[in-house]
């Protein structure tokens, strides 16, 4: 299906609307600072495992790689993720970026959700802006997605 008939398939759709949306402009990728935020459901190795539906995100510093997938579904192949975290989880591959000055600094804290969401609502009033503020703190100017 091509991008244009799924706009016009979801025109209509009752959409949420901010009062307020914050957006600033970012730097430069050579001047900014980015954190990978992941609906991979990521978790220590020894951590409880993510309640089904949790709205709630787990943050990971950035030189923690020992992390695991805790979504598991049979309508998901989560095979890749298991052979190279990066997948889903790019952290090597932001150091690299940042060694060739691509990007200036990788942030010193990231984020994961569970992807298996029940509401929205929790995350758009409650869990969303805790995360955004910790990436504020921190200093973040990109926020890399990486949906699973």
């Amino acid at each position: 299906m091509s991008d244009s008939a799924i706009r016009a398939g979801t025109q209509g759709l009752p959409m949420p609307s901010f009062e307020d949306p914050a957006f600033r402009v970012p730097p430069p990728l050579s001047e900014a600072t980015v954190a990978v935020v992941t609906t991979a459901g990521l978790q220590k190795v020894g951590e409880e495992i993510w309640d089904a539906g949790s709205e709630a995100f787990r943050v990971f510093d950035k030189d923690d790689r020992d992390l695991t997938c805790s979504h598991l579904s049979n309508n998901w192949d989560r095979s890749g993720l298991v052979a190279d975290l990066n997948v889903a989880y790019p952290l090597d591959r932001l150091e690299e970026l940042a060694a060739d000055g691509v990007i200036g600094a990788v942030a010193p804290r990231h984020l994961s959700f569970m992807g298996a969401l029940q509401s929205l609502s929790v995350i758009r009033e409650d869990s969303g802006p805790a995360a955004a503020k910790l990436l504020v703190e921190d200093g973040v100017d990109v926020a890399l997605l990486t949906p699973v």
